[in-house]
């Protein structure tokens, strides 16, 4: 996908604020640790996530032929922070209507 396939659908778009990663200490979905910050500019969002799902990449298949524990951890962190990002963006795209998310 090039960068100005997504221009006119990002145009404007801004994170929402809900977007979140991390368990809590009660472990469930509903109870996490971070959350995206409100207001950012979606195109540097979009970058910000593509940049954590390299790292998460290299990581991961580093950690594969390891077998590094801490790699493994640090990789699913920066997955779960890309994640956040990209649904954050999302919400905000569907109106705000994302229904259950899990």
């Amino acid at each position: 996908m090039s960068k100005g396939s997504i221009e006119g659908s990002t145009a404007g778009l801004k994170t929402t604020g809900v977007g979140v990663f991390g368990e809590g200490a009660s472990g469930l979905t509903t109870d996490r640790l971070f959350r995206v910050e409100p207001g950012h500019n979606a195109d540097f969002v979009l970058d910000q996530a593509a940049l954590l799902m390299g790292c998460v990449s290299k990581l991961s298949h580093n950690a594969w032929f390891e077998q590094d524990e801490a790699m493994v951890c640090a990789a699913h962190f920066l997955s779960g922070m890309a994640k956040a990002l990209v649904e954050d963006l999302a919400f905000g795209m569907m109106g705000g209507d994302f229904g259950k998310r899990c």
